[in-house]
């Protein structure tokens, strides 16, 4: 079974906090120079693969005691809002894109781009951190990945528009404020 609860948690938190980070920035310069559905395929395709390893990784967590868990994912959350709040943005990101535009080059081009980038990242790390907190990989898969695709889709169609109405700064104090409150509800489970 699905549960919507745990499946919005995921959502909101990996969509928050993938919002800021320069997936966004590529997808939006590769989008613009390349077909948008060429890059959207490659870069949903990464995404995918690094879900199953994070929630992969999750799951093996959920085998340890639970107090032990809460706790150390407690700790995670805290680190993952400490590093978005000391992030700095990221200005131009230097991206390489093939010289045509054949579906499989484009795509390829998308798809090794987020696979190297976001290979450890925080969202992946947050991402298993909900897959051990909720014992649900189905749920936090689902919405971990449509959170990722969203921001890759919003990055590559729109992001350009986006950034001129909500600061980067504002979204990730956000995301920040998201992961501090898992944080310290992951450690008071751990403790009570």
């Amino acid at each position: 079974m699905i549960s919507f609860t745990v499946l919005a948690v995921a959502f909101g938190v990996v969509f928050l906090a993938e919002l800021p980070d320069k997936t966004a920035l590529a997808g939006l310069m590769l989008g613009t120079r390349y077909r948008a559905s060429y890059v959207l395929a490659g870069v949903a395709a990464a995404f995918a693969v690094h879900v199953a390893l994070a929630i992969a990784a999750g799951s093996v967590l959920t085998l340890l005691p639970h107090r032990l868990v809460q706790a150390v994912v407690g700790v995670l959350f805290l680190a993952g809002a400490v590093m978005l709040l000391m992030k700095k943005d990221d200005e131009d990101e230097a991206v390489k894109a093939p010289a045509d535009q054949s579906f499989w080059k484009v795509s390829g081009a998308g798809f090794m781009l987020i696979l190297v980038a976001e290979f450890g990242d925080l969202t992946q790390i947050m991402t298993a951190n909900l897959a051990a907190r909720y014992d649900d990989p189905l749920s936090v898969g689902l919405g971990a990945v449509v959170a990722l695709w969203s921001v890759a889709a919003i990055g590559i169609l729109g992001g350009r528009t986006l950034m001129k109405y909500v600061p980067l700064r504002l979204i990730t104090k956000v995301a920040a404020v998201v992961m501090a409150a898992l944080a310290v509800f992951s450690l008071y489970e751990a403790v009570a």
